[in-house]
């Protein structure tokens, strides 16, 4: 339905940081020739965006910019049915993000986000899925930092080791940055959302098939010490390990048995300390209105560090996988993650939608099973780090 649009990409949320930092990655790096536009609800803030921009590319001043508002259905529809790709940075999705995940599943345009929120991406399935499997759209959720390196770090893992055996891979998180303002609010409005988050993943569990002839689990997890690894290995309850699995359960090459870990590397024991205060903390603040709107307030949406402070700020994931008697370690790494690599990894997966010859698949993809190598190739070209350690 989408092989004839006038634009190959438009990015929805330019005006907000992180989606200004998207569009400054595409003024720099897009193909020549890509169509492509703006959108969002500010004209004004719109052309401030668009200016910014011909400063790195005097051929984006003439950016067409597209008005629609995550509120309006109808000026949601016209952007999906001009467009092969939507790349969204609006959130917090469970809040804003239905109407254009909507929008993109009747038109059978592929759509790419950057969310972290587990609740919006089963409620996604449960209410589109089917949708854009009819139409051939790519619903792509988690295309940033949540959960590209994990998602496609354990698939670069899973390929180097024997295939039709049981597989088991630990992915292990070190991160230096400061995580964005919209994560934060994305945070604070998934602790408050918290039974509808549980309702949403039992509705899906009701309804999403699973193979037949292979089994994907999650491992056990436990808070321990792992001195090779150089720190206290805790378990990180966050929507990678989910994607990672139902990457897992669509794609055969990761076995009949696989096992999937999620873990953060924290070097101090305080570190934990702090996190098994703060965190209880938080989410009994966040039930309340009134704590709830001061916990807002804290971090604002659409701003961000300085690009000094980003330039300092990097990632690590390692991930340990097993089978079939053979061992590999693998590491992924990029820089800044929160901002400047997550804009560039969300840039890359809708121009990989756009142009690249990819699997046939439709409806709620993860990026492994959408995109998997071509993907992989561009961040290795844009300059994130997919290497074998060991093994």
């Amino acid at each position: 339905m989408a092989a004839d649009r006038r634009y190959d990409v438009v990015l929805f949320g330019a005006t907000g940081f992180t989606g200004g930092l998207t569009a400054e990655y595409l003024a720099r790096s897009a193909p020549d020739g890509l169509r492509w536009a703006l959108v969002g609800r500010n004209r004004a803030k719109l052309e401030a965006v668009r200016a910014r921009l011909a400063a790195i590319d005097p051929a984006t001043a003439e950016l067409d910019l597209l008005e629609a508002d995550a509120a309006d259905p109808a000026s949601l529809a016209k952007v999906a049915e001009a467009t092969k790709v939507v790349i969204t940075t609006v959130g917090p999705y469970a809040l804003h993000g239905e109407p254009l995940v909507a929008a993109c599943a009747a038109a059978g345009t592929d759509y790419v986000d950057l969310t972290g929120e587990p609740e919006f991406v089963d409620r996604m399935y449960n209410g589109y899925h089917a949708e854009a499997e009819r139409t051939g759209a790519r619903i792509v959720h988690c295309c940033g930092f949540d959960s590209i390196p994990h998602d496609l770090g354990v698939y670069f893992t899973v390929k180097q080791l024997p295939e039709g055996v049981p597989l088991h891979v630990e992915g292990y998180v070190r991160a230096g940055g400061q995580p964005s303002g919209g994560t934060y609010h994305s945070a604070v409005h998934g602790f408050a959302r918290a039974r509808q988050m549980a309702a949403a993943a039992k509705q899906r569990r009701a309804t999403e098939p699973r193979p037949a002839d292979r089994k994907v689990r999650a491992a056990t997890n436990r808070i321990r010490r792992d001195e090779a690894l150089g720190g206290w290995i805790v378990p990180l309850p966050t929507v990678d390990p989910q994607i990672v699995r139902r990457s897992a359960r669509a794609l055969e090459r990761y076995g009949p048995d696989f096992t999937y870990g999620h873990y953060m590397i924290a070097r101090k024991a305080r570190t934990i300390a702090a996190l098994g205060t703060g965190l209880p903390a938080l989410f009994l603040l966040a039930q309340l209105p009134p704590t709830r709107k001061l916990l807002l307030k804290a971090r604002t949406q659409g701003e961000g560090p300085s690009a000094a402070v980003r330039a300092k700020s990097w990632f690590k994931v390692r991930f340990v996988g097993t089978g079939g008697g053979e061992r590999v370690v693998t590491e992924v790494s990029g820089g800044d993650p929160g901002y400047d690599e997550t804009a560039k990894m969300l840039a890359e997966s809708g121009l990989c939608l756009a142009f690249d010859d990819l699997p046939g698949t439709a409806g709620q993809v993860t990026t492994a099973q959408a995109m998997g190598d071509a993907l992989l190739a561009r961040l290795q070209a844009a300059g994130i780090d997919f290497r074998v350690v060991e093994g």
